[in-house]
């Protein structure tokens, strides 16, 4: 994954140039951080260690956790160190291997919600046959999946761009190393890694995002048609509510940036934009299950009773 360019590192610009809100930063993204390292942990604690919370919907769940824990641990501590540094260096290697693993871990997420909107569509809609077909064996088969699936995608995107030449500037606009600010660094013709951002990148995205639209649709038009009960069609809606909310942080943020071509003007829209979904995102992701998932809030409940 080594290219033949000049540039041995790259300097991140960050999120501001102004220095005086540096340590301010610093305390704040430090503090989300540990909320989310926290929240996630705990979330996949009592996922694992309580029986009653041995289901698809909750393995799944689990899944998000780790996820979003290994997702914010991509970028946010090489941004809190840069928040206390003045020389904002990362080097080449450590780029491309923070560019793999945020599209590894942002591309599982991404169809991870789709597989835990089809668990629901089986769960509301296949009530009956739901224990036999969403059995743990399928289930581990479907994370598994999704998991190997984001890998390769990741892999496709680091080593097109591990292979660009980089010889002029190597002042990276962003906090973090990521394919379109790298692209605008790099010299030579750029199509092949613009077109597979757009196209492969924008399959991953957007397959699982009408997959989702497409779940809850019939979910809908299932509960409206078949049982014509609005307590019934409130009741699924509530309980799918925090997955279409966690949907929703998720994929507006993240289409936003990558529907738009890069552009120096854009990038610091991106910049402010990434900070929702690689910080923002993760964290509130355990605060939405928890406060809206009487099953969880009784489960950490209990836990917690049980460390005091």
């Amino acid at each position: 994954m080594l290219n033949q360019s000049s540039v041995s590192e790259f300097l991140l610009l960050g999120v501001t140039d102004i220095q005086d809100l540096q340590p301010l930063l610093f305390v704040v993204f430090l503090t989300i951080y540990i909320v989310n390292v926290v929240g996630n942990g705990a979330i996949l604690m009592i996922v694992i260690s309580d029986p009653r919370l041995h289901s698809p919907m909750y393995f799944f769940l689990g899944n998000l956790s780790c996820l979003d824990i290994c997702y914010s641990t991509v970028t946010l501590p090489k941004m809190l160190e840069n928040f206390l540094s003045s020389h904002k260096a990362i080097s080449f290697l450590g780029c491309m291997s923070q560019l793999h693993f945020f599209h590894f871990l942002g591309s599982t997420e991404a169809m991870l919600l789709a597989v835990m909107a089809l668990d629901r569509f089986m769960a509301i809609c296949k009530p009956l046959h739901y224990t036999n077909i969403m059995n743990l064996q399928l289930c581990v088969q479907m994370a598994s999946i999704v998991w190997i699936i984001g890998f390769f995608h990741a892999l496709l995107h680091s080593i097109m761009t591990s292979h660009l030449n980089f010889c002029g500037s190597n002042y990276v606009h962003h906090f973090f190393c990521d394919v379109k600010p790298l692209l605008e660094l790099a010299c030579g013709n750029t199509d092949l890694n613009q077109w597979l951002l757009n196209t492969v990148t924008g399959t991953i995205a957007m397959g699982p995002f009408f997959l989702i639209l497409l779940s809850y649709f019939y979910i809908i038009t299932y509960l409206f048609f078949k049982t014509r009960s609005c307590s019934m069609l409130h009741k699924a809606l509530s309980i799918c509510t925090s997955h279409f909310m966690v949907v929703i942080l998720l994929y507006v943020p993240v289409l936003f940036t990558y529907i738009r071509p890069a552009s120096g003007s854009s990038m610091d829209q991106d910049r402010v934009i990434a900070i929702m979904y690689t910080v923002v995102t993760p964290v509130l992701n355990p605060l939405i299950y928890t406060l809206r998932n009487k099953e969880v809030k009784k489960a950490l409940k209990k836990a917690i009773r049980r460390k005091l």
